[in-house]
């Protein structure tokens, strides 16, 4: 852990190096605010109360298959807490990362690029 970024030391990604984060699965994400902040909200008798930005969290993340129809999304179950958020996201298959560069199109056929 010698690396530096700015004169402090970085800690190695959690993310495993040997994967393409593009391929149609299943992901969990989880969003964290600058220093712990509670900017989304805070929990009173036991129920989150969401805050102008924690609803503008919500609203955004639900918004995410429609802006991004052409990666066949789908959205899991998720929760925005007073510092974080955390979702689950399915990337199903789609144009980016179909195998052998074809493209699906609908489960009819595949296209197949001509290999050289």
């Amino acid at each position: 852990m010698a690396d530096k970024f700015k004169n402090t030391y970085r800690i190695p990604p959690a993310r495993w190096q040997d994967w393409d984060y593009g391929s149609n699965a299943a992901y969990f994400v989880t969003v964290c605010t600058a220093h712990r902040e509670r900017f989304f909200g805070e929990i009173s008798d036991g129920r989150m109360r969401l805050s102008e930005t924690g609803k503008t969290v919500q609203v955004e993340w639900l918004k995410t298959p429609g802006l991004r129809p052409d990666m066949n999304i789908m959205l899991g179950e998720y929760v925005v807490m007073p510092n974080h958020f955390h979702g689950i996201i399915v990337i199903s298959e789609n144009r980016y990362n179909v195998k052998g560069g074809g493209v699906e199109t609908r489960c009819i056929a595949s296209l197949q690029m001509k290999k050289n």
